[in-house]
């Protein structure tokens, strides 16, 4: 059965876009929305399957949200419509007649995940009845209770001996041949001992030999049948050339992340190149409750990941003509940077949005760039996140980088920003402490996680709300990337991204976040110092 979806709304006047849109950095265009207007019809009222997206009842814990995807296609006729695709699995099933299938179906019943899956259960029966067999587990608790007895029984006698020591010392008795005969006795004591243990020993290593080896055999089962599974995800381009995942990921540094290939884009670009049409334009959004660790808002777009799928998309765009990534335009565009205050030291400017710090690994062009062709001696004393805008500090010799360092090290430093939420708080004030660390499957953006997360704490206050928009000021403790964007966006945050966030929220003329204040005590002066820059916004 065809996964082509006729439109249902009148497209005949709407512009087709000439180029493919960057996957990974891109604004849905009119048909894109369009589709995704109708697809999201579609499950608002649907019935083919259940799954609770959380979107009613977003307090339930086993909710879940889900990213959907469309791809807009021209077919053999020419007609325009498009395919849907949802990433991973819903509803215990990774296929739904409305969408197109995966790439490889790992549930498929004579597929080489359930038959891996059927060998790791045997194994696992195995290892569960060894270790909760009554003989196993009578001679473990007699061999951990015997070893236990004979290391008290080792520290009782080094006691007595430190005691007699101590003893002979007071008495200005010192006999270096009786601490030699101590420590022969303490010796024969410890192997008379083990010798009593020996046999039990012996039984429950024999025990716990065959259930490693066990173990060992699941686990060269898994990482087996895992190569097999890649070999099998098997990707198409426009050009009709086919790489599985473990030749797409040979030259990356990282593994192949869990869940490769089962992304919207590779699925929805795959049945287009395996049934003839032509990839027009694609959107891809989230439906229902947010993630604990990562933001997902309802209904808002969302690029495709760089960790899983930039690989993959690299390769299976090939034979596009695909638009340049907007971010590389975006920063080769020239930005004059305003200087606030100089002096023999230090300098003070004012660092324009879209501008990067330090150098990146693509864009030469940044504040460390243009002040070190002046004077190879700056240094740029901190960051702010490239789209952030406001005041940054310019050491102008190592020793006042040092020493200015130390100060935010130290946290004496006070800083203070302004931001425009796209929604309204409640709250008048408070603090936030949701501790980050990097999304390895999607960078730079960053992720909640008590686990790994590093301590990441920012205290806020109202400025007012006007518009059904919220101005506040955030006050940062810890100084984590992106940290006031996550802060403001997560739903354990504000649950309101700041306007302008293309990674947490929604794209807009510029981020509007802005460091407006600084305060310091001067490397040299040791004065107290204040700045404060204005926002444009």
């Amino acid at each position: 059965m065809t996964k082509f979806i006729a439109f249902t709304s009148d497209t005949n006047t709407i512009t087709i876009p000439e180029k493919f849109d960057y996957p990974h950095n891109y604004t849905p265009s009119t048909l894109s929305k369009i589709a995704t207007k109708e697809l999201q019809e579609y499950l608002t009222n649907q019935t083919d399957f259940f799954h609770d997206f959380g979107i009613k009842n977003t307090e339930n814990q086993n909710a879940l949200g889900k990213m959907f995807g469309v791809l807009v296609v021209k077919n053999n006729k020419s007609q325009l419509g498009y395919l849907a695709a949802f990433s991973g699995k819903i509803a215990e099933s990774t296929q739904h007649k409305h969408f197109v299938p995966p790439v490889y179906d790992v549930l498929s019943k004579n597929g080489v995940f359930l038959k891996m899956e059927e060998k790791r259960n045997l194994i696992n029966a195995k290892i569960s009845y060894s270790e909760n067999s009554t003989q196993y587990l009578n001679i473990k608790k007699d061999y951990i209770q015997g070893k236990l007895l004979n290391e008290n029984l080792i520290i009782k006698e080094k006691s007595k001996i430190k005691q007699r020591r101590k003893l002979r010392k007071e008495l200005s008795q010192q006999d270096n041949q009786q601490n030699i005969n101590e420590e022969f006795y303490i010796r024969e004591y410890e192997v008379y001992l083990q010798s009593k243990t020996h046999s039990l020993e012996k039984e429950y290593n024999n025990y716990q030999q065959k259930i490693n080896q066990l173990k060992e055999h699941r686990k060269e089962l898994s990482a087996t049948g895992q190569q097999e599974i890649f070999n099998q995800y098997k990707f198409l381009n426009a050009k009709k050339e086919s790489e599985n995942l473990i030749t797409i990921f040979k030259d990356s540094k990282q593994n192949i992340p869990a869940g490769s290939g089962d992304c919207c884009a590779p699925k929805l670009l795959q049945y287009a190149f395996l049934n003839n049409l032509t990839p027009i334009c694609m959107a891809e959004f989230w439906w229902g409750k947010s993630l604990a660790t990562s933001i997902r808002k309802h209904k808002n777009y969302y690029s495709a990941c760089t960790g899983k799928c930039k690989p993959i998309l690299n390769h299976m765009l090939k034979g596009l003509i695909v638009n340049e990534n907007p971010l590389v335009a975006q920063l080769q565009a020239k930005k004059d940077i305003e200087i606030i205050f100089e002096d023999d030291y230090l300098i003070v400017i004012n660092k324009p949005a879209e501008l990067l710090s330090v150098a990146g690994k693509i864009i030469e062009d940044s504040v460390e760039h243009r002040i070190q062709r002046k004077n190879a001696n700056y240094l740029v004393v901190h960051r702010l996140d490239m789209s952030t805008s406001g005041i940054l500090l310019i050491a102008k010799n190592i020793d006042i980088y040092k020493t200015l360092q130390a100060q935010f090290t130290n946290r004496t430093i006070k800083k203070r920003y302004v931001a425009v939420l796209n929604g309204i708080i409640s709250q008048k004030s408070s603090e936030i402490n949701l501790p980050l660390r990097v999304n390895l499957n999607d960078r730079p953006k960053q992720l909640v996680c008590n686990t790994h997360g590093k301590p990441a704490q920012t205290k806020w206050e109202i400025i007012n709300v006007k518009n059904g928009k919220t101005k506040v000021y955030f006050y940062p403790i810890t100084g984590r990337t992106h940290q006031l964007r996550v802060h403001a966006a997560h739903n354990l945050g504000l649950n309101t991204p700041i306007i302008g966030d293309d990674l947490y929220g929604t794209k807009a003329n510029r981020l509007h976040l802005h460091a407006e204040r600084i305060e310091f005590r001067h490397p040299i002066s040791r004065k107290i110092v204040v700045f404060i820059c204005p926002p444009t916004f």
